[in-house]
């Protein structure tokens, strides 16, 4: 059974910072890019960042770009969104998300997600 299980979600203030984490387990993710999406209250999942297998390329949204870090350790099968000088339009749940090999922003090209984590940013 694939699994992928957020954590570190919570209530912080504006200016405050969060780091998310995704703990992959199940199957070998071996190849895998690994990306964080979020979705806030009626409106669709949006992409948030990207890392490929290697670390080597990643990609952010622009509005979390300088502010948001996303990084992985594969021994751990373990990736993270470091989110520092949040703002409440921040505020959503955050989901990880696998596919094979390409990195990419977009919502329908991943397999595998987990439930999500709750961000609440407060003005």
């Amino acid at each position: 059974q694939v699994q992928l299980l957020e954590s570190g979600g919570g209530l912080v203030q504006a200016g405050g910072s969060l780091r998310l984490s995704c703990a992959a387990s199940g199957r070998s993710f071996i190849g895998y890019a690994m990306g964080w999406f979020r979705q806030a209250p009626g409106k669709e999942r949006e992409f948030v960042s990207v890392i490929s297998w290697s670390g080597g390329t990643t990609y952010y949204a622009d509005s979390v770009k300088g502010r948001f870090t996303i990084s992985r350790d594969n021994a751990k099968n373990t990736v993270y969104l470091q989110m520092n000088s949040l703002k409440p339009e921040d505020t959503a749940v955050y989901y990880c998300a696998a596919r094979p090999l390409v990195p990419t922003m977009t919502v329908e090209e991943y397999n595998y997600w987990g439930q999500g984590t709750q961000v609440t940013v407060s003005s």
